[in-house]
């Protein structure tokens, strides 16, 4: 029967939501988003309280608003105050214009701040940043979706056209760190790649340089965002760049120039070498030209011109060998500083931003689930905080949780089941007996309840 009262299932919940707490989440919220004008007058009463039951939820695997129906079950009203149903949640969002998501935006970013000088979620972030922009559809269905429309995406190695919504993205990484989302912008479907990548460019070396990035600070890009408008955005904050080039007859031209002798053998981390000659089996080689580009505009900008050429083997039908040696060529335009081999090594970990894309879409963004734009744009804000809250907690757990995935995270640190008692008038949590990972769960509440602050006082 469903009638325990005093059960809960993501115990978890209460160190990851008290560590949102250290970071500032419901005075940023306080301070920073003002809903004055709504359709359903108690609609924007507390937005603290509401936005926090919104990634509370989404911690607990929520992935669409009845989902955030989690956060009441059994017990949890007595371990957390001011718990919202969906239906309310829902009408919050609703409220939500553009004005209102800069507003949580720039919650996000000040939250991140917060949670880096709370943890050591950037370690190394005064020696080296990297930041990564990238863009995503996400498939939506019907005519209901304000937004919802017809953009290019890339399934099974073929572009195809699908009906969605397109966040772009930001990220910031270390060489030591996993990579948080410095901020999230929702756009219709049909728009182009790089549209407000330049803004979201600034913003994120703001808030980079806000939670300590002292050192060098590189921005990495594909093709969609080799253009002048964020590499202007880049050189005007004083930072490096490395965005990859459209092919045109300048890059062209300056690829040939390269001498024969100058390609260099690239050997890529967890490369195979030939057991039998001991060389690699990967064909990429690497060399570098200067190259000025954007030379049609105001401010055209001189730098290196790294080119990796890859073996295309041509075969004829029959399946012969090869008839003569073709390479495709992979320019990218940058001025970092480091060797060829290595700076090509290094703009290729570019892709480190797909596992941050892997875990919201396997988590919170796994739908876009109000039919209003504006309230998309927030969960997709609000998806990115949990995010970010998520690796926070990780790095208080354990080194094998600061660089785990979410969905371990929440499976690990949060959907922990417990049971809430009262000896001697003490609310106390008891978990499961041989659960596998209560080391590292003691582990995330001594380091966020610590002794001179103690666990928050239960609703």
């Amino acid at each position: 029967m469903f009638d325990e009262q005093n059960l809960v299932s993501c115990a978890g919940l209460v160190p990851v939501m008290a560590l949102a707490e250290r970071a500032g989440l419901s005075e940023l919220v306080g301070e920073r988003v003002a809903i004055t004008e709504t359709t359903v007058a108690s609609a924007a009463a507390n937005p603290a309280g509401k936005l926090t039951s919104i990634i509370a939820g989404m911690a607990a695997g929520a992935d669409c608003i009845d989902d955030l129906d989690v956060i009441r079950s059994g017990g949890m009203r007595r371990l957390f105050g001011g718990v919202y149903a969906p239906a309310t949640l829902g009408q919050f969002l609703r409220e939500f214009t553009h004005g209102h998501t800069q507003q949580l935006a720039s919650v996000a970013r000040a939250h991140l701040v917060g949670l880096v000088q709370a943890t050591n979620l950037l370690p190394g972030i005064e020696d080296q940043v990297f930041i990564d922009i990238d863009s995503l559809l996400r498939p939506v269905y019907g005519h209901a979706k304000q937004g919802g429309s017809f953009g290019h995406t890339k399934i099974a190695g073929r572009q195809v056209l699908r009906r969605g919504l397109s966040p772009l993205a930001t990220t910031i990484s270390t060489t030591q760190g996993a990579p948080v989302v410095a901020g999230i912008r929702l756009r219709a479907g049909r728009a182009a790649s790089g549209k407000g990548a330049a803004s979201m460019v600034a913003e994120a070396i703001a808030t980079a340089r806000a939670a300590g990035a002292s050192g060098q600070i590189l921005m990495r890009g594909d093709s969609a965002y080799g253009n002048h408008v964020v590499v202007a955005a880049c050189v005007k904050a004083g930072v490096r760049f490395s965005v990859v080039l459209t092919k045109n007859p300048a890059v062209t031209a300056a690829i040939a120039s390269i001498a024969e002798d100058a390609w260099t053998p690239v050997h890529y981390p967890g490369a195979v070498t030939d057991p039998d000659t001991g060389e690699l089996i990967s064909d990429a080689e690497v060399a570098e030209t200067e190259f000025t580009a954007f030379t049609s505009t105001k401010h055209p900008v001189t730098a290196r011109l790294v080119v990796r050429r890859v073996r295309d083997r041509a075969r004829d039908q029959a399946g012969d060998q090869e008839l003569f040696p073709v390479w495709r060529h992979h320019p990218f335009f940058t001025n970092n500083t480091e060797p060829t081999a290595q700076a090509d090594i290094t703009h290729r970990r570019h892709a480190i931003i797909e596992t941050v894309f892997a875990d919201l879409i396997d988590g919170p963004l796994a739908h876009l689930p109000s039919g209003r734009f504006a309230a998309n744009s927030a969960w997709a804000i609000c998806a990115a905080i949990c995010h970010n809250l998520l690796r926070a907690a990780g790095t208080l757990t354990s080194p094998r949780h600061a660089t785990a995935r979410g969905a371990t995270l929440r499976r690990h640190i949060v959907t922990v089941p417990a049971r809430i008692a009262r000896p001697g008038r003490r609310r106390v949590l008891h978990l499961p007996e041989h659960w596998p990972w209560a080391q590292h769960w003691n582990n995330l509440w001594h380091n966020v309840f610590r002794p001179a602050t103690g666990p928050p006082r239960v609703a």
